[in-house]
């Protein structure tokens, strides 16, 4: 009983020199990203509500994806809110819901996505990358889906890029400072696990360089703007290309793509 009884009174000394606003931050992020994955996931989507309510296996599967973008949205960023304003007794503007420095974060913007570009341009080349892009294959097919579908992932882009380039980040950087945009890299790079690796190995050096100039400007809106352009710009093309079936990278290709 004493080993329990010093164990416990050593767990609640630890809690107590522990940094309050630390622990809140971390673990409502822990419980955020928990709820996201049972209840406002694809997954709870497909298990739930997919089956009994849509026969038609296209129409429900458009449905699954607004389900998670539109749900995922909703969570963290509503939530994150919540916990700023009644329990941490901050400002939503103190974790990046903020303009900050415009010309810079603009600036910034189109250098990250001109950089983006080419490589976009010649990974997407390939058949392997236009079977994967858009996720949504009908919205390869119609342009009506593929703009509601398009318009949906910026809203989700938001909450995404809110919950770790805005709150997780900024909430950690009092008492980490710069680490803290480590941090935030650690849960965003997992997430990423079993999209294509390329992808995944690609969220490595995008989570560090989103959070430094989210920390840079002042703000996430920025890194929603790189983050879904790049998204925007791989589904557009890889759309054209399923199109016109064409996987050329050369000017010829630029024109039968575009004109």
């Amino acid at each position: 009983m004493k080993i329990l009884r010093d164990t416990l009174f050593d767990f609640v000394t630890f809690l107590k020199r522990t940094d309050r606003k630390t622990i809140i931050i971390i673990v409502s992020v822990l419980i955020i990203q928990t709820l996201s994955w049972y209840f406002t996931s694809r997954r709870f989507f497909r298990e739930n509500i997919f089956y009994q309510y849509f026969e038609d296996i296209t129409e429900g599967l458009f449905f699954e994806y607004l389900y998670w973008f539109i749900g995922d949205s909703l969570t963290f960023i509503l939530l994150p809110i919540l916990i700023i304003y009644f329990v941490l007794k901050e400002k939503p503007a103190d974790y990046g819901f903020r303009f900050g420095d415009i010309k810079q974060g603009l600036l910034l913007t189109i250098i990250a996505v001109m950089f983006m570009v080419p490589i976009i341009w010649f990974a997407s080349s390939t058949t392997s990358f236009v079977e994967q892009y858009p996720h949504l294959p009908t919205a390869r097919i119609s342009w009506n889906t593929f703009f509601i579908y398009e318009f949906a992932l910026l809203i989700y882009m938001t909450g995404w890029e809110f919950i770790w380039r805005g709150f997780m980040l900024n909430g950690l950087y009092e008492k980490f400072g710069n680490e803290a945009i480590f941090i935030q890299a650690i849960p965003f790079v997992i997430l990423h696990n079993g999209k294509p690796f390329m992808e995944t190995l690609g969220a490595i050096p995008g989570a560090i360089l989103l959070g430094f100039i989210a920390l840079r400007v002042r703000s996430f809106y920025y890194c929603v703007l790189i983050h879904f352009s790049v998204i925007f710009l791989m589904d557009l093309i890889a759309s054209l290309r399923f199109r016109a079936q064409e996987f050329g990278y050369g000017p010829e290709a630029f024109f039968n793509l575009f004109f």
